[in-house]
């Protein structure tokens, strides 16, 4: 009697686990209070980094080896202001991020970033960072 109990009792613990694991795993879902997200934000403005890193480097190899002193086109982090994150291995932040340029003078932008993070590894990848566009933040994958 008890090694059956135990059979449907560890039967009924692996359906429920898989179960669960499909609604967690590779489904995007919203972060709430995104602007008081302390980790959110670090992650914003990791992302603009990363992305003023490669801007630079770019504008490094087509003058010349010389940089671009004014930093008109350099971006100044604002806050994010939309966030989703998808398990997968790691955690994958979907964020839009508000961020504003000299040329632009001071007037915020709307830019789209897919940030990976593996906190064992303690690695943080940028995936993506473009201009904000409503057919790549909604992320249903």
């Amino acid at each position: 009697m008890a090694a059956v109990t135990l059979t449907i009792l560890f039967t009924s613990l692996c359906l429920l686990s898989t179960a669960s694991c499909r609604t967690m795993v590779g489904r995007a879902t919203e972060i709430a209070d995104v602007k008081a997200n302390k980790e959110v934000q670090e992650l914003g403005k990791f992302a603009v980094e990363k992305y003023n890193e490669g801007l630079r480097l770019w504008q490094i190899y087509f003058n010349g080896g010389e940089e671009d002193d004014d930093g008109e086109e350099k971006l100044q982090f604002g806050e994010v202001v939309e966030a989703k994150q998808q398990v997968v291995s790691g955690m994958k932040y979907y964020l839009k991020i508000s961020a504003t340029t000299k040329r632009e003078n001071g007037v915020p932008k709307m830019f789209n970033s897919v940030v990976v993070v593996k906190p064992w590894l303690r690695s943080k990848e940028l995936l993506h960072f473009g201009p904000y566009s409503t057919s790549s933040s909604s992320h249903s994958h």
